[in-house]
């Protein structure tokens, strides 16, 4: 049994391993593609940016969001990324779109799946909250802004969405 156990051990490290090395982009391999969960959060005709401190997109206004973890809903990844980051608590949340980003030109290169989610503040929580910068070494805080006076420069996948017409308040 604990020779099983041993072998085992070293196949599951093994396996990690070539995950981490898939990922970190120093080595040969490619990255392996990964999948994101981001938050249109609304409040009027207000959304929810931070300025990233990140490999990718760094300096760049961004939407609440993060991996998606295994067996996790896009509707409980939306809930614990915002909450994780903001302090937020959001109610429901609804599937917008999808987009396949590849980051060629980023210093870290990467390959998202970006599933965007919309939620509106205040609909099905009671009191006003207010969002606070729980990943200082993320994010440079979080401001609400108005959807016609959007900061610059938008983290890449949101600029082109905006750039395309997209419209989180449309239904």
């Amino acid at each position: 049994m604990e020779q099983l156990r041993g072998t085992l051990q070293q196949k599951f490290q093994s396996e990690e391993n070539k995950m981490e090395n898939n990922n970190n982009n120093n080595g040969d391999p490619t990255p392996v593609p990964r999948v994101a969960v981001v938050v249109f959060l609304l409040k009027g005709r207000s959304l929810l940016l931070g300025r990233r401190r990140s490999a990718v997109g760094n300096a760049t206004y961004a939407l609440p969001g993060g991996h998606l973890e295994f067996g996790e809903s896009f509707e409980e990844c939306a809930a614990r990324e915002v909450k994780e980051e903001t302090g937020l608590d959001i109610g429901k949340s609804e599937f917008l779109t999808v987009t396949n980003n590849v980051m060629l030109e980023q210093p870290k290169k990467c390959h998202y799946v970006t599933i965007f989610m919309r939620s509106v503040v205040g609909v099905d929580v009671e009191e006003e909250q207010v969002p606070q910068n729980l990943e200082p070494n993320k994010c440079d805080g979080w401001e609400w802004y108005e959807w016609d006076h959007l900061p610059h420069p938008l983290f890449g996948p949101l600029e082109r969405m905006v750039k395309g017409g997209f419209n989180p308040f449309s239904s």
